[in-house]
């Protein structure tokens, strides 16, 4: 049964504050009607409201309920993988994985609570990606996933020369990479034309489950700012005569903001996943940057880190600042923009080292403690599936330097927790460079379990990051973006409870680390990428 407890203001004596202000007159009738809904009499018992996030994520999909006052219910959560048809290429198949994964996650969070206690519901998932589908919204094929599918590194080269590379920078706020969904386009016309002709809908994870859950085609302006080079990041607005060149004739969603209820879930989406017909739904984002909005990562200044499979890193801005190593974006609220950077790996490099030494995390972890800053002289390059952010090198490779056989375990491991510290703080620099400064750094995933990891991060950049109390990741954040689509002050939501200072004795030990840091991976760039060159004649021997 849904728990009962006060305080809950409904949407009708809400203030309108920048950050959740709607404008009726735009959505009318829809925010209207919903508004109408939510102030009838179904919370003057003192009933909560009930918030329902589900974020779909590169292994796994998860989901929570979230009362109104920001206390977590209940959790679920389903792993899956990824297919990889052929080098470089990583998909979803949005049937198996996404709608099944949110349809299973749906009933079972339903079982935990009072149906009619849900006040709204909002998704986020792995991006930007490009599902095609047809004007009914039926994948057309798998979806093609974001900047770690590598398969369109020709169409890249091709945009650069067609619109320029600075150009491109200077509109789009981004350079066209792995990450941009206008050469996956591309790749898709030039290599599976049948498919192309038929699509009729451009879609990500969260748009393809508010296209079933609404019927609406729409997609929020953050996601669409991924779309390099189809958006223009100053006028917030699609690039017509860009659009027309990389994508002649594709149909263009809707754009809406991630805090706008978009709709309401739909007689025929109701009988498939449980949910209560007419519940309003907000539009959805990238998963990142719903993970950002769960911390609270909303005002210029602000930054997340989200430990993970990579590292990624979201930095909030008062305006555009694009640099050529980073990702610029449009944020979750209108008025914001972010500088977005990721790693290639991080998190998945200590899984390697984990199942290579069939030890646990907790084990590695405790050893690799007692090891001094610097880990006895080892400098780890983390370029294990190549790097994203500062460098877009998908053919640089991982290093170890200094190695002897004296080191073991522990300094191997710790040596790969300092090696993407490092990476952290050369991202960090990049966007300094670019304008940006972070004063509040947040961190937030399952990284930041153990306190170590943080702790070499703190130490090597110098800053200090605050731990919230929740990290359950993006699915709280799409509660939190629902929950003020529907009037709900959650400025308590999730507060901090910790912070991590560095210290200035390892601190001052890692600074000839990180320059060697630097130096390393330019001195050995040759030999990486000749070394890549070989992996992949092995892998298509002649």
């Amino acid at each position: 049964m849904t728990p009962h407890c006060r305080g809950y203001r409904r949407p009708t004596d809400r203030p309108r504050s920048r950050r959740t202000a709607i404008s009726a007159d735009r959505l009318a009738p829809t925010y209207r009607d919903i508004a109408g809904d939510f102030s009838s009499e179904r919370y003057s018992s003192g009933r909560c409201a009930i918030f329902l996030g589900i974020d779909i994520g590169t292994s796994a999909s998860k989901g929570a309920l979230v009362r109104h006052d920001g206390v977590v219910v209940a959790k679920a959560e389903r792993a899956h993988g990824v297919s990889t048809p052929h080098p470089g290429w990583v998909e979803h198949d949005a049937e198996a994985v996404w709608w099944a994964d949110f349809r299973a996650i749906t009933r079972e969070l339903l079982a935990a609570t009072d149906v009619g206690g849900l006040a709204g519901i909002g998704v986020s998932g792995i991006g930007p990606c490009l599902l095609p589908a047809d004007a009914e919204g039926i994948p057309l094929r798998p979806a093609i996933l974001y900047g770690v599918d590598t398969r369109s590194t020709r169409e890249i080269a091709d945009l650069n020369a067609e619109l320029g590379a600075d150009t491109v920078l200077a509109r789009a706020g981004a350079p066209l990479t792995s990450q941009a969904v206008g050469p996956k386009w591309r790749w898709l016309a030039r290599h599976e034309p049948h498919v192309a002709d038929r699509t009729a809908k451009l879609l990500m994870a969260s748009s393809f489950l508010v296209h079933r859950l609404t019927g609406r085609y729409v997609l929020d302006h953050h996601s669409a700012s991924q779309c390099v080079p189809l958006y223009d990041l100053y006028r917030r607005e699609w690039a017509a005569d860009w659009c027309e060149t990389v994508a002649p004739g594709l149909p263009l969603p809707e754009l809406a903001w991630p805090t706008e209820v978009i709709g309401r879930v739909t007689e025929r989406a109701a009988a498939d996943t449980g949910l209560p017909a007419g519940l309003p739904v907000t539009t959805g984002t990238v998963d990142a940057w719903a993970e950002a909005t769960s911390v609270g990562v909303r005002e210029p200044g602000d930054a997340m880190i989200m430990y993970g499979t990579t590292m990624f890193l979201v930095q909030v801005l008062a305006d555009p600042r694009p640099h050529p190593g980073l990702w610029g974006t449009c944020g979750v609220d209108p008025g914001m923009y972010t500088l977005a950077a990721g790693m290639a790996t991080s998190g998945a490099v200590t899984d390697w080292l984990r199942r290579l030494f069939g030890e646990d995390y907790a084990t590695l972890t405790e050893a690799a403690a007692r090891v001094p800053a610097g880990s006895r002289g080892l400098l780890l390059l983390p370029y294990f599936a190549g790097e994203r952010t500062p460098l877009f090198d998908p053919d640089a490779r991982g290093m170890v330097a200094g190695l002897t056989t004296a080191h073991g375990r522990a300094e191997l491991y710790r040596a790969a927790l300092e090696g993407t510290a490092y990476g952290v703080r050369h991202n960090l620099e990049a966007m300094t460079e670019a304008g940006g400064r972070a004063r509040r750094l947040i961190a937030v995933g399952g990284g930041t379990r153990g306190g170590l990891w943080t702790r070499i991060v703190s130490d090597i950049t110098g800053l200090p990051q605050q731990l919230p109390a929740e990290t359950i990741g993006a699915c709280l954040g799409d509660a939190r973006l629902a929950a003020e689509a529907a009037g709900v002050d959650t400025s308590a939501w999730n507060p901090v409870v910790d912070t991590v200072e560095p210290d200035a004795e390892r601190a001052a030990r890692y600074e000839p680390y990180y320059l060697h840091y630097r130096d390393l991976y330019r001195g050995t760039a040759d030999i990486a990428h000749f070394l890549a060159a070989e992996q992949r004649g092995a892998e298509h021997p002649s």
